[in-house]
């Protein structure tokens, strides 16, 4: 991160105010695989508190590998707490036979095909996968609020910047895009901190 985050700050004096202002973005990576899309899912549009809790009743339930979920009936899952919808997302992703350990070393376009293939799992989640679980340098998430909202404010541009806008920008920021946004989502903690909201 550091060496992206110094990298970046030579190439765009944009960059260099954040690192400036918020030091270097933290190093952000999860696990990969089939229960790190499980945890995604469940994430979906809830506070981090309820998936948590989701995440661990279905743990306590006994779920976490493929085989479980395929097993489960809509009913069971909802039971133990996931919506009607997610519990289908859930099963189709179970049932889905994506080899994960074959995605570490596929091409960004054939992962984001092979996710957003499921139902429930969009372009967004597919390329913050691709960023924090598989670690890669050069991926961005332009479809991402917060990205949008911390380059409005950072570049100074009359309105948030839409999804086809801002991955136009983040061109410019290759081969170091993951790391641009670990930056935008920095600052944009710290212009939030300073509002007095998170």
């Amino acid at each position: 991160m550091a060496e992206g985050a110094a990298w970046l700050a030579r190439a765009e004096p944009r960059f260099a105010e954040a690192l400036a202002l918020c030091g270097p973005p933290p190093l952000r990576r999860r696990d990969d695989g089939f229960e790190a899309l499980v945890g995604a899912i469940t994430a979906q549009q809830v506070s981090v508190a309820s998936a948590r809790a989701i995440q661990a009743r279905l743990a306590a339930a006994g779920y976490g590998t493929p085989d479980s979920y395929a097993r489960a009936t809509a009913e069971d899952l909802r039971a133990a707490g996931l919506s009607r919808q997610k519990a289908r997302y859930v099963k189709a992703l179970a049932e889905s036979g994506i080899a994960f350990d074959a995605l570490r070393h596929a091409p960004e376009d054939e992962i984001v095909a092979t996710l957003t293939a499921v139902p429930g799992i969009g372009r967004w989640t597919a390329e913050i996968y691709i960023m924090f679980s598989l670690g890669r340098a050069d991926t961005f998430a332009p479809n991402d609020l917060a990205l949008q909202e911390a380059a409005r404010v950072l570049f100074a541009l009359a309105e948030r910047p839409r999804e086809t806008a801002l991955r136009a920008m983040a061109v410019e920021w290759s081969p170091w895009r993951t790391v641009a946004a670990g930056m935008l989502w920095h600052y944009y903690h710290h212009i939030k901190s300073r509002e007095g909201t998170t």
